[in-house]
């Protein structure tokens, strides 16, 4: 089953769990990520997103790795690319109170990175499993700032090179709940103007 009538790169956007160990990113594709997140909405145009990069070999991914969750301590280190959102709340002490603005501007930009790397032939897996006050002290992010999740990027691998239950994953089949359950006019009420449903299930090949 197919996914629903959306626009590319939207349509075939998903998050692998297999990637290829050997495959590396150039400093310029790395950048042309990064750009997009740049280039994202933000509040007031305060921009309150910041990234470590840290590629697959570097100081920073050494640094992380040790971090993960038992269960993305398989799949993530085989990535490419791993990028770390950070939500910057201030400097001065002031608007470190701000907090719900700044981290859907955040969300918002590393939207735009799975995005872009989709249209680049490369596929992006945002992930949330790891210590992330251990993680923040590994790289030296300061208290007016917030370590908030991960990107990995790459290409996808050989399903016969990792875990028999990181492989099983890129099979199962994606799930959305309907739009009638997401979409209110009246708080808990569909929305009636709601075109009929595409499908809320797609296999992944």
């Amino acid at each position: 089953m197919n996914p629903v009538d959306i626009a590319e790169p939207l349509r075939s956007r998903w998050s692998p769990s297999v990637f290829d160990a050997e495959h590396r990113l150039t400093n310029a594709e790395t950048t042309r990520l990064l750009e997009a997140a740049q280039w994202a909405p933000s509040s007031g145009n305060r921009q309150p997103w910041r990234y470590v990069v840290a590629p697959r070999g570097s100081v920073q991914h050494a640094a992380f790795v040790p971090h993960l969750s038992r269960g993305n301590s398989g799949w993530v280190p085989r990535a490419s690319l791993v990028l770390l959102s950070v939500v910057e709340l201030g400097q001065d002490g002031v608007e470190l109170s701000d907090v719900l603005i700044p981290t859907h501007d955040v969300g918002q930009a590393s939207a735009h990175i799975t995005l872009q790397a989709q249209a680049m032939g490369l596929n992006a897996h945002q992930f949330g499993g790891f210590d992330h006050d251990g993680a923040a002290a590994a790289l030296g992010i300061p208290d007016t700032a917030r370590l908030l999740a991960g990107i990995a990027i790459g290409v996808r691998g050989n399903p016969a090179e990792v875990s028999e239950r990181d492989a099983e994953r890129d099979h199962r089949e994606r799930h959305r709940r309907p739009l009638a359950e997401t979409a209110f006019g009246a708080w808990g009420e569909a929305w009636a103007g709601l075109a009929p449903s595409g499908p809320t299930v797609a296999e992944r090949a």
